[in-house]
């Protein structure tokens, strides 16, 4: 096993940076462990990803038009009760619980779904309240699968019912959708979209004709979510190629299967026309894949990434097990890394998989708990949702404890929830060191309490304590200041 020694001297880390991690059900790892096992894994994960440094997760919660979370519109998934229909026993709402469980560790919560894999190969009976069992003419088969058709608007139409549905009744902080469009294709076996064709295809070319249906999917989808909750984060995750340059001279310089030509994806229309927030590719491959350059496909979508941040998908497992080119005895997690901060337009990445990092295969979880993580990080801002800061924190003060000094403020006043406080940041310095809140080694917290105790050491240091208020968005308000001697 390949390691890499976590003593790389990095410069300052960004103050802002999504840092997600993926989270899934489709694995069956959750199938039919019950609930007290699975809240302990749960728990024992984001303890570990806290400390590692991840502000983000994407907690799947619909995998075949299913749910792992109270829906009156999908059956209960058989990832989490072994049957879909039933519901968990004793009875608990994963979704509910990962919202509270994350937001305790000031981590973003992004509802993450598939949206119309209706039916995966390994699923041999479906409930009856299936969208299948209602409409089966509205699916197409397709290699052991069921697809809602994306032909059919009455299909877009549901799946952002679905997601809406989740949005009003859920404080999550974003919806989130993986890279299952139309299906990944098999040798030989055409997609059987005839009937939605015949009604909807007005003759347009069949492959056009597809990459339209799932752009107005995706504009639909970000207008829906928008109108229940107007500081909704929309993002997907395609597959990391586009386009080859064998089918288009501005694609990428590989050579493998192309979300634009084989799952209609056009995720460039996406960006540049600003229908996601956050674009996050799966560039999994290694550095020198001989059909997917890692190096080469980073590059490629830093000088596409449009109007929208980009975010790196991170293989976990294929980084640490690739040794790095000019260092064959280290794995390449530092030359990503040193890519995915040098280049224009990536705001940060998302893990593959959370389970992963946890287990810290090739030191990958400690290096970014000790190099690249090593500080907190805002969320990257989002100023075409919102660009307004909150009011600052109010009545900044220290309260001296039986337990010892404790710095206390108010939230401000905020008049409505785009502009209320949710969390805040708290920043140290010695008396006399220059108040630089842009460098993220000043960060001492993110919280959303309204105190801190403070470290008592004699009383003969002065220290100054700066608060500053962030709504939902991490737009940042003015700041607060406190002396106190410690």
């Amino acid at each position: 096993m390949l390691l890499f020694v976590a003593t790389v001297v990095v410069a300052q880390n960004p103050k802002r940076e999504f840092r997600g991690a993926w989270i899934q059900c489709v694995n069956g790892q959750w199938q039919g462990v019950g609930r007290d096992q699975m809240q302990a894994t749960l728990t024992y994960q984001l303890d570990e990803l806290q400390k590692d440094g991840i502000n983000a997760i994407f907690f799947q919660v619909r995998a075949e038009g299913d749910a792992l979370y109270d829906s009156a519109l999908e059956p209960w998934s058989r990832y989490l009760t072994g049957q879909q229909g039933r519901a968990p026993e004793p009875y608990w709402d994963p979704l509910a619980w990962m919202v509270e469980q994350c937001h305790a560790r000031q981590m973003e919560l992004h509802a993450w779904i598939n949206p119309f894999r209706g039916k995966t190969a390994g699923t041999a009976q479906l409930a009856s309240n299936h969208q299948y069992a209602q409409h089966p003419e509205r699916f197409f088969s397709y290699k052991d699968q069921l697809i809602f058709d994306p032909g059919f608007p009455e299909n877009r139409d549901f799946i952002c019912q679905v997601a809406c549905d989740i949005a009003a009744r859920y404080d999550i902080d974003g919806l989130h959708i993986d890279d299952y469009f139309y299906p990944y294709p098999a040798a030989g076996m055409p997609i059987p979209d005839d009937a939605s064709y015949a009604s909807y295809g007005n003759g347009m070319d069949r492959g056009d004709w597809r990459r339209q249906n799932i752009n107005q999917f995706i504009q639909q989808l970000q207008l829906s979510l928008r109108a229940v909750k107007p500081w909704m984060k929309f993002g997907v995750s395609p597959f990391g190629i586009y386009r080859n340059q064998g089918s288009d001279p501005d694609g990428s310089n590989t050579r493998g299967l192309q979300a634009y030509d084989d799952l209609y994806a056009d995720v460039l229309a996406w960006v540049n026309n600003g229908w996601v927030d956050y674009n996050i590719p799966q560039i999994y491959w290694e550095i020198g894949h001989k059909a997917a350059d890692y190096e080469g496909l980073i590059q490629w979508w830093s000088n596409h990434t449009g109007i929208r941040p980009l975010y790196v998908g991170q293989s976990v497992e294929r980084t640490v097990r690739a040794a790095d080119l000019q260092n064959p005895q280290i794995h390449q997690m530092q030359r990503k890394y040193t890519l995915q901060r040098s280049l224009p337009g990536i705001y940060g990445s998302c893990q593959w998989y959370a389970k992963a990092v946890v287990e810290n295969e090739g030191n990958y979880g400690t290096t970014l708990r000790q190099v690249y993580h090593n500080t907190p990080a805002l969320q990257p801002m989002m100023p075409w949702i919102d660009s307004k800061a909150p009011k600052k924190p109010r009545k900044c003060k220290v309260v001296w404890t039986e337990d010892g000094p404790v710095l206390f403020w108010s939230a401000p006043r905020g008049s409505s929830e785009m502009n209320k406080a949710r969390q805040y940041v708290v920043y140290r310095f010695v008396a006399g060191e220059p108040i630089d809140l842009e460098n993220s080694a000043n960060i001492l917290c993110i919280t959303s309490n309204t105190f801190l105790s403070l470290p008592y050491q004699g009383g003969t240091t002065p220290y100054v304590y700066v608060v500053t208020a962030l709504d939902r968005l991490h737009n940042e308000s003015k700041a607060v200041k406190k002396m106190v001697l410690l």
